[in-house]
């Protein structure tokens, strides 16, 4: 199984656009576009997950700066999310410096 991250998509791309593309260069388990938590409106990118990897390195050659809905798709093999954390890279969140120095934090 191999995961494709799908960007630049035009708000209005639906799941079966991006099925119909992606099926043509071979069997797509899923397709998962990617909305807003809290309105529900695609974010603009999405995933694509496709049974054989060959299948999947043909779609991403195939469909990497294709036209879909008046955009060009940024299409390329997703990288697995990062563990625990949270962004940021630790270190506690506290400057360094005393007093105020004119420091905007």
């Amino acid at each position: 199984m191999t995961n494709i991250f799908v960007g630049n998509l035009s708000y209005q791309t639906t799941q079966d656009e991006l099925h119909a593309a992606f099926a043509q260069y071979g069997n797509v388990e899923r397709v998962s576009i990617v909305t807003d938590r809290d309105s529900g409106q695609p974010r603009g990118f999405a995933f694509v997950e496709m049974t054989e990897k060959r299948d999947a390195e043909n779609a991403i050659s195939g469909l990497n700066g294709a036209e879909m809905n008046g955009r060009a798709l940024n299409v390329n093999e997703a990288r697995p999310k990062p563990q625990g954390g949270g962004g940021f890279g630790g270190g506690g969140g506290r400057r360094s410096g005393g007093g105020n120095r004119g420091s905007r934090w």
